[in-house]
């Protein structure tokens, strides 16, 4: 049932649902499973494809936020600490442990980050990922080589996790899906539907590709679309104020031999005062991030040079071998859906992380803020205050201890393979690849992604488009984009035959991605 042509026939088979869900970014995906575990017959609309925006585009960490513990955010990281242990124990081939080093340059800092990292650890109680510890110069210097040696004394080491984003996204939509859940990208919802009292009952679509409208009946509808949530607010009513801001982060990617290391660099204050990070993730470097105030929502938001810049100059200032543009792979920018803070005045850094339920005059349910870490928290809460608002028959969560697609233990995988993602379905993958030689055709030189998994993406993780297939299920786009343009033309070709699509199709398909895969290149 994971083609989206089944997921259509299914939908028009359903007179009515119990809860619509609009937008299948974490936040939504979370509580379209949820639901759907908890016996709610659940529709979930994206109107382009999952994870397409912010979901995608994280730092790629599962962590508690060792930022908001110093701005005293103390309930948000206990809550994200134990989110993060139950993500890491679902989703095991998509959680890892990460050990990040902060290098002290004075002994008092050496303090400061110890004192406080043990409280994290505290905070972590049972689900802690190992214990914080201090380290010498020469011990620091084995860990992350090439940082600048004048004036270092010490580090301080700590433990979070890091994941694939957007292959998370999917295997909730997968799980969604088995678990009787009826999800479909690219359609996007055009009007809310009420009643006589003004009450919303359902939703009007569009089919982005088919054009057709459809009309849809449901108890409960869901508003979960992050940085768009203010345009369904206003179907709902025209006099709606904002409700949310959104600032930018942006990461850079590089090859890991300017870390040469397992271990991430953290630095914990940048010139304005927020943390930068460098991560390990699949055989790049991930360096970010930002956090710039946006005038208004974008799809494709785009890096400005000053970040690039920024990012580049705060990283050189802590290591020895130094990046310049022409060393980045790709740069992605994502937009945080943050909710409205009361005091105006208030930075995007310093406005909370934790999310916001309301419930409008129609019944409209609204979720604003949170991230990826709670996304599974939110989805809960969100559950419980519907069942209690619309008065839906009482069911409880199920999703603290509940597997989703493709978790195994990856210690029988290699974690330096990116294709180690797919848990469980990678050996379906590899018979797929020995039962047909076309299917076992590596895209590029550089990286191990075959035509198998580009089939595997189109029968079985929804994939529409080439930019599906490139950007959010082999993640290419983002490690590489130079890379993934010049494989686009393969793949296009490749799901033209069998999609049965048009030549016409495979040209309009090369042509936009390697006009969007444009932004992720450094000019």
């Amino acid at each position: 049932m994971y083609l989206r042509s089944q997921q259509l026939k299914k939908l028009k088979k359903t007179e009515s649902f119990d809860i619509v869900v609009i937008g299948g970014g974490a936040t939504g995906l979370g509580i379209a499973l949820d639901a759907a575990t908890r016996g709610y017959k659940t529709l979930l609309v994206e109107a382009y494809d999952f994870a397409k925006g912010t979901s995608s585009r994280s730092t790629k960490l599962v962590h508690g936020g060792v930022r908001y513990l110093a701005q005293g955010d103390i309930g948000l990281v206990f809550e994200a600490l134990n989110e993060r242990g139950i993500m890491a124990k679902n989703a095991k081939h998509l959680v890892d442990k990460q050990a990040f080093v902060i290098p002290n340059y004075s002994t008092i800092d050496n303090y400061y980050y110890s004192t406080g990292l043990k409280v994290y650890d505290w905070m972590s109680r049972s689900l802690s990922l190992g214990k914080t510890k201090s380290f010498d110069k020469n011990k620091t210097l084995e860990k992350l080589p090439h940082l600048k040696k004048e004036k270092l004394k010490s580090s301080v080491v700590y433990y979070d996790a890091q994941f694939d984003d957007a292959r998370f996204a999917i295997n909730l939509a997968q799980t969604a899906v088995e678990n009787n859940a009826v999800l479909l990208n690219y359609t996007k919802v055009t009007t809310l539907t009420k009643n006589e009292n003004g009450k919303i009952n359902g939703v009007i679509t569009k089919d982005q590709f088919s054009g057709a409208s459809q009309t849809i009946n449901s108890k409960v509808v869901v508003n979960a679309t992050g940085i768009f949530i203010d345009s369904i607010l206003e179907m709902d009513d025209k006099n709606q104020g904002k409700t949310i801001v959104t600032s930018q982060g942006v990461h850079l990617v590089v090859e890991n031999d300017f870390d040469n290391s397992k271990h991430a660099l953290m630095i914990p204050k940048t010139i304005d005062d927020r943390v930068l990070f460098a991560v390990p993730w699949h055989n790049k470097l991930i360096i970010g991030t930002t956090d710039t105030p946006t005038e208004k929502p974008e799809l494709e938001p785009k890096a400005l040079d000053e970040e690039i810049d920024f990012i580049i100059d705060t990283f050189n200032h802590y290591v020895e071998k130094q990046i310049s543009r022409k060393d980045i792979l790709s740069v992605f920018a994502g937009l945080r859906p943050l909710a409205k803070p009361k005091d105006d005045t208030k930075k995007s850094k310093e406005i909370s992380r934790g999310h916001k339920i309301s419930l409008s005059d129609s019944g409209l349910v609204t979720i604003s803020g949170g991230k990826w870490t709670t996304y599974r928290k939110i989805a809960e809460d969100t559950i419980d205050k519907i069942i209690r608002a619309h008065k839906l028959e009482d069911a409880d969560c199920v999703t603290q201890s509940f597997s989703l697609h493709g978790n195994m233990s990856r210690k029988s995988l290699d974690k330096t393979n990116p294709r180690s993602f797919y848990g469980v379905d990678l050996q379906r993958i590899e018979l797929l690849e020995q039962e047909d030689p076309a299917l076992s055709e590596i895209l590029h030189p550089n990286y191990p992604h075959t035509m198998a998994q580009v089939y595997w993406a189109l029968k079985y993780e929804f994939a529409q488009t080439v930019e599906d297939v490139l950007a959010r299920r082999i993640r290419l786009l983002f490690i590489d984009a130079k890379a993934a343009i010049q494989v686009a033309p393969r793949v296009a070709t490749f799901m033209m035959k069998h999609k049965n699509e048009s030549e016409q199709w495979r040209l309009e398909q090369i042509s936009s991605f390697t006009a969007l895969a444009k932004h992720y290149l450094i000019s």
